[in-house]
C-alpha cells in the first residue's frame, strides 16, 4: 500500500491531521464506529473522555488487526465526541497523542463531530475508520 498525505499551503496544517490522503492498495477496510467497551460489553471510563478515547483507539487498533491492518493504514476517520467543548477537546487531544503505546494516532483525513448523544447513554466518544492495505 502506498499513501500520500497532502496539505496544500493555502489550507490549515495540524500535525495529527491531513487535508487529503491519496492511497493505493488492493483491499479497503471499513471499521464500524468503535466505542469504549471491553469484550464483555462493559463500558470503560464512564464520565472520562481521556479514558474512553484511549479505549476507543485501542479497540480500533484491535479491529484493524483482525483484517491485517494497523492504525498507520487508516486513510480516513470520523470521530464523534459528546458535548464537545475546549476542555473536552484537550482531553481528547491528549488521548490521541498517547493512546497507542505512547505514540500518537497516525494522521489521516479525519473529521471531528460534536454530538449531543451516542448509541449508549454513557458513551462519550465513538470513532469509525477506513483503511487501505496490501
Amino acid at each position: 500500500m502506498t499513501k500520500q498525505h497532502i496539505n496544500p499551503d493555502t489550507l490549515m496544517k495540524l500535525p495529527s491531521y491531513s487535508q487529503l490522503v491519496v492511497a493505493s492498495g488492493s483491499r479497503t477496510v471499513y471499521v464500524a464506529g468503535q466505542g469504549a467497551f471491553d469484550h464483555e460489553m462493559r463500558l470503560v471510563g464512564a464520565g472520562d473522555y481521556y479514558a474512553q478515547t484511549v479505549k476507543v483507539l485501542q479497540n480500533l487498533a484491535t479491529a484493524l488487526a483482525a483484517a491485517g491492518a494497523c492504525p498507520g493504514d487508516v486513510v480516513s476517520s470520523v470521530m464523534y465526541v459528546k458535548n464537545l467543548n475546549p476542555e473536552v477537546m484537550e482531553q481528547f487531544g491528549r488521548a490521541l497523542n498517547d493512546a497507542l503505546g505512547d505514540q500518537p494516532f497516525p494522521p489521516n483525513a479525519s473529521t471531528l463531530v460534536g454530538v449531543q448523544a451516542l448509541g449508549h447513554p454513557d458513551m462519550l466518544v465513538e470513532i469509525s475508520a477506513v483503511a487501505v492495505i496490501d
